[in-house]
């Protein structure tokens, strides 16, 4: 009873914590970006946002799924050290890499399409934060689910209004994210480390 209670509130914390981390690190990422110019470009495309979904499910659920390939090889420390790790380079990314600049002739091709964001979503915070989330909180796939979820949000509000993007203060948000995720990520990696001495 007591272990079904434990795993019941690590998904629920997992879910939460992943919808709430990849909505705030996925705004103005690359993936949202890329979209909304294209949308610009082209017109509201109901498929280019079918395949953007599509692509951010499974791109959260392969985050997802690699948190539950290492954990098993993992003790506690080891994997406090790593979900430090995963933090860390999801704020590098908010950090160094900015969004695309808008195609000048951009393509029709859906399978394109996919190709780009899958290549942006699975680089990006967002999916840093799942796989971190879904090692510290033993449950990969309500981490998977809750940024998924956030990532689904957040391409369908860049796809019906994408000139939303524009605000002029974004890169300076996702730096200040990027801060605090890196410094999270450190003092979680360092902990790991000292815990793992007996200090």
């Amino acid at each position: 009873m007591g272990a079904a209670s434990s795993a019941r509130a690590g998904s629920v914390t997992g879910l939460f914590l992943a919808f709430l981390a990849a909505l705030l690190a996925g705004v103005g990422a690359r993936d949202s970006v890329a979209l909304a110019e294209l949308t610009k470009a082209q017109g509201a495309r109901p498929a280019a946002l079918a395949v953007a979904i599509i692509t951010c499910i499974a791109t959260s659920a392969a985050a997802a799924w690699a948190s539950l390939a290492v954990a098993p090889m993992l003790n506690g420390d080891a994997r406090l050290f790593l979900a430090g790790l995963a933090l860390g380079f999801a704020g590098l990314e908010l950090l160094l890499l900015a969004p695309p600049r808008a195609p000048k002739e951009p393509t029709l091709s859906l399978a394109a399409l996919a190709v780009v964001l899958a290549a942006h979503q699975l680089t990006d915070a967002a999916r840093f934060l799942i796989f971190a989330i879904g090692l510290a909180t033993y449950a990969p796939a309500s981490a998977a689910a809750g940024g998924a979820a956030a990532g689904v949000l957040l391409l369908c509000a860049n796809w019906s209004a994408p000139d939303m993007l524009g605000w002029k203060h974004m890169r300076l948000v996702r730096r200040l994210i990027g801060a605090g995720l890196l410094a999270v990520g450190a003092g979680l990696a360092f902990s790991a480390v000292d815990l793992s001495r007996g200090v």
